[in-house]
């Protein structure tokens, strides 16, 4: 890639940061993003802005792991600190993976029953059809169509500006913190926690690896990473700004508890029609791509830990136990999304307890970044500083927001 121009190399190199960005916008995300702008206006507006910066510098961290060792985090964690620490983090990634894919699942259920698709049916359209592409695929095959589902999320950015939000409003309330609020600080946890999930950085760091990019490509990357960190995070904000816009003027603090009634609540401003079609649309990208991001972090990581092949690159029967354990993920999500859930509170709780998680995400980040990265890529001096002060900061305010908020 070293000859050719700039533009080129970064279309061969743009992929794992995009689209892992995408499926940071999941369904958890933009439910929670919903419920946000329903009860609480435009006062989380301005976190969204701040997380963008903290977003990059957490993933180019990851990019920068995934360049200079070849490996995986999860093999990277056990390789530096040990069996124990290994499975420590990785549990706390299967538990983040679970959640996560029930989210997804059930956000795919609930555009299906718009439709009056029945949800057992839609739960085996969904695990069928992603279980035949990745059985069938090369990693680029599965980036590619990640990326293809994942920009129908950008269709909220049309149905925030059709909203037509209150400029003066959302001025005012973005800089309105009440911090002695536990409601809100518990949506303030979640609304982090839906920003900085554990499975992103395992999937960045194995897709990058994988990829097989150099020290060449990392400027590249770097770039695939900011352009997706300010678009996850545009469309965030349009879901929150849609719904603080629709459902916050005028049914301010109402609580959202399922898919069709968030709909519901925005189809009288923009239109039955097409409110159904877009919310559909983006749901249904965002959904897919983080379903397939988040049960291939979730095999890669067990067979990092424990051994087996888990690339992509390999066939079925030259991978099993990873291809099967992908399978086994989806169809478990599967059949536990058909008994019925309750998608709104789970995917808010799912966000609080990413929250919850970060501090363990985020330090074993910090120290692979100072201990395994190469000179002149090791992190050290003032940026150490500054990056280890954030992720500080991060994990700590995403701690206490989400303990204060559970015990408020």
């Amino acid at each position: 890639m070293r000859n050719r121009p700039r533009w080129l190399r970064f279309l061969a190199v743009a992929g794992p940061g995009m689209v892992v960005m995408l499926a940071d916008t999941d369904a958890g995300s933009l439910i929670t993003a919903a419920q946000s702008g329903a009860e609480s206006g435009y006062r989380l507006l301005l976190l969204q802005v701040v997380m963008v910066p903290i977003l990059f510098i957490v993933q180019e961290l990851t990019v920068r792991l995934g360049i200079f060792t070849g490996h995986g985090h999860g093999y990277a964690i056990r390789r530096h600190f040990g069996w124990f620490w290994a499975w420590v983090s990785v549990s706390t990634l299967l538990l983040a993976c679970a959640g996560a894919l029930v989210t997804e699942l059930s956000g795919i259920a609930g555009v299906g029953a718009l439709l009056g698709i029945p949800t057992w049916l839609s739960m085996l359209i969904v695990v069928g059809g992603l279980t035949a592409m990745v059985c069938s695929g090369s990693y680029l095959t599965v980036e590619r169509i990640a990326l293809a589902i994942g920009l129908f999320e950008c269709v909220f950015l049309v149905v925030a500006w059709l909203a037509k939000p209150d400029l003066s409003a959302m001025l005012t309330q973005a800089v309105q913190v009440p911090f002695a609020d536990g409601r809100y600080l518990y949506l303030v946890a979640a609304n982090m926690g839906a920003v900085i999930m554990p499975w992103m950085v395992f999937y960045q760091q194995s897709s990058v690896a994988e990829k097989g990019l150099t020290a060449a490509d990392l400027n590249a990357a770097r770039w695939d990473t900011a352009i997706g960190s300010v678009l996850t995070q545009a469309v965030m904000a349009a879901v929150l700004v849609a719904a603080a816009a629709t459902i916050g003027r005028t049914e301010p603090g109402r609580s959202l508890d399922t898919v069709q009634q968030i709909v519901e609540a925005l189809t009288p401003f923009l239109g039955r029609w097409a409110g159904t079609l877009m919310f559909a649309l983006g749901m249904i990208g965002a959904s897919l791509v983080a379903a397939i991001v988040v049960t291939l972090t979730a095999a890669r990581a067990l067979g990092e830990v424990m051994g087996f092949e888990h690339s992509l690159r390999h066939r079925p029967q030259e991978a099993p136990w990873f291809y099967g354990a992908y399978t086994l993920i989806l169809v478990l999500g599967g059949v536990l999304v058909a008994s019925g859930t309750d998608l709104v509170e789970l995917s808010v709780g799912v966000q609080v307890m990413n929250a919850l998680l970060l501090p363990i995400v985020l330090g074993f980040l910090f120290l692979l970044a100072r201990r395994v990265l190469p000179e002149p890529y090791c992190l050290r001096g003032p940026y150490a500083i500054v990056a280890g002060t954030i992720i500080a900061l991060t994990a700590g305010l995403g701690l206490y927001a989400g303990i204060a908020g559970l015990l408020a």
